[in-house]
This record gives structure tokens, sequence and C-alpha cells, in this order.
């Protein structure tokens, strides 16, 4: 047993007395020094599958927003994740919006943030994942990219961070669906997806050489309207891109919200008051493509029950972030034991 096997269940409700952004910093600093939980993400060999042209172990991720600076890959990894997705990572490094701005909801099991794609730039990260490559060249590491808040051509800062790290990336989402960064949800329109996917693709296939292609996935919003919908399933079962992620968080406050001080934060909501919005979408956009285009789900997932539900919804791979505030890293092994189960 790791050192981290006997330290989580006591510093998790430490982490909880602290505001949660600095609970979160000082998270990633005890994984990188070592003190995170171990699991073995192989341990149940039935939940192995393929796809975007990968094998990964099993079918749980870490999502986007946990690893933004591409520093803990490694332990999230041995915490048990089938796969890791590092970012949002913009092209130039930028503070993110003004503090306070993550925002935890304990009775509904849900997070609040405003954090406006805050992260230290595409070259530190890329120097990051070239050194973890070196060590953990099969590790699947999927990079979410994203556009600077100050930048007047998006697909510019797609190229940019496309050319920076599709070299070490599993697989590249272009991240057009975050509520905190100015102007970026207008650019799911099909035209603007288009003019991103095709720029992403363009630098991927000439700086990606020797080894399979990363395949291009395009994460949207639980908040879209039908015809919305509708157009970027046709997109992507046209060939637009390789995958959708379904969905990232949402700006709509569900009724019955018990922190209804909190909820009134301006910011994309997550975690459990997600989880019905985000797999209804998920189930629309699995029936918009006819189940031609894999998808990841992800948004409220706190359980083996609330990862079943996505697959059923359509999901090829389920993601979680949130519940790990409340629930710890031991959650990890508890759902795959669950799915393994339910098999």
């Amino acid at each position: 047993m790791a050192l981290g096997d006997l330290l989580a269940p006591i510093g998790l409700p430490l982490l909880r007395a602290l505001d949660a952004e600095r609970a979160h910093g000082l998270t990633v600093k005890a994984l990188k020094a070592g003190l995170g939980p171990t699991a073995r993400s192989d341990a149940h060999p039935a939940l192995a599958l393929e796809a975007f042209g990968l094998r990964f172990p099993n079918p749980i991720g870490l999502s986007a927003g946990f690893d933004k600076n591409a520093e803990v890959m490694g332990p999230m990894l041995d915490a048990g994740f089938g796969f890791v997705e590092v970012g949002s990572i913009t092209p130039k490094p930028q503070p993110g919006n003004p503090r306070p701005r993550v925002f935890r909801l304990p009775a509904d099991r849900g997070v609040i943030n405003r954090l406006g794609f805050n992260n230290e730039g595409a070259e530190a990260a890329r120097r990051r994942l070239e050194a973890f490559r070196q060590e953990r060249p099969a590790a699947i590491v999927g990079v979410n990219l994203g556009k600077n808040k100050d930048s007047a051509d998006a697909a510019a800062d797609y190229r940019i961070g496309a050319e920076k790290l599709a070299y070490v990336a599993s697989y590249l989402v272009v991240n057009v669906s975050s509520p905190n960064t100015p102007g970026l949800r207008a650019l799911q329109s099909v035209d603007d997806l288009r003019r991103l996917t095709e720029a992403v693709r363009d630098a991927r296939d000439r700086v990606v050489t020797g080894r399979p292609v990363p395949a291009v996935l395009v994460k949207i919003a639980p908040d879209l309207a039908p015809a919305d919908e509708e157009a970027i399933a046709r997109f992507a079962r046209d060939g637009g891109c390789d995958g959708l992620i379904v969905s990232n968080t949402t700006i709509a406050r569900p009724d019955g919200l018990a922190d209804k001080a909190k909820a009134q934060e301006t910011g994309g909501l997550s975690g459990r008051p997600l989880f019905r919005r985000s797999t209804e979408a998920l189930a629309r956009m699995a029936a918009l493509t006819d189940g031609a285009v894999p998808m990841i789900g992800v948004g409220g997932v706190g359980s083996a029950g609330d990862a079943r539900a996505k697959l059923a919804a359509g999901a090829t791979l389920v993601q979680l972030y949130s519940a790990l505030v409340f629930e710890g890293p031991q959650l990890i092994p508890r759902i795959l034991d669950g799915l393994a189960r339910a098999d």
C-alpha cells in the first residue's frame, strides 16, 4: 500500500475546509510529491476497450480541468483512471478570471467555476508532456485545446496548440464550450467548428510522424438549442471530427439546488446537478448521429450507476472530475469494481 492510500482519507476533510481553488492547488502538489493513491487501471480486463484507434485499459477517464498544466498525468493514471485529459491549454499563458472563481455546493454535490482557462501555456505543457512520454509512451493522455481570451483569431490559436502538442497527445480536443471565455460558445456554429477542426487537423498532420495521428474531438455544451445539436450531429457524422465530448458545464441552474446563494455565482455548474442535463444531451447526440460517432460522456458521474447510465445513453468512454472533490480518489476503483460486477 502506498503512502497516498493511507493519507487520502485523512486529507480529504482537511482539503474541504480550505478555499476550493487553494485545496486543488495543494492536491496537485501532493500528487507531484508522490502522495497519491494507487489502483490498477487494468484490474478488470473485461473493461478494456478500443476507441479512437487506442486501447483503453478501462472506460473511466479524468476530464479536463483537473490537470490544466499537464503536471500529474502519471499519478492520476496510477490512481486507476484508464485515461486522462489535460488542459484546457491555450497558446500563451494566462491568469484566468479574478478570484474567487471556484465554489463548492456541498449539499448538491456540485461545483461552479469561472476560472477562464487559467494555465501556463502550450510551451510549458509541451515540455512536461514530452518528458512524460519518455517514461510512459503508451499511456493515454488527451490534450484539451482552448483559445486565449484576448485572441482575435480563434483558428490560429487552436492551430498553434495542435502544432505544439499533437505529437505528444493521444487525442486532441477542440474545446469551444466553456462558458468562462467571452465568445467561446459562439464558436459551436458548424461553420466555425469546421474552420477550427480543419486548422487542428492540418497542424496535426504536419507534426505527427512515425505513429498513428491523434483523433480530433469536439467538446460541446449541454445548453445548445435543438437546431444547433442537429447541425453539430450532421457535422460529426459527415466526418468533420472524429468524436464528441458531451458535455461541458452548464450555465443553467436546475430547480431544487439547496445552496441557493452560491448557485447565483456566475460560471459553469458541474457535478451531480449536471448529470441529468448532460446525459440527456448525450442521448440526443447519440440518436442524431445514429450511434456512428464515438462519444465521451461527462457530467455528474459519481458512481458506477452513473457511468453505466452514460454508457447506456451512447457513450463509448466516460469522464469525471467534480465527484472527486466530494468522494476522493477511492471513487475510481469503486466505479471500476461496480462496472465489472455489472458485466
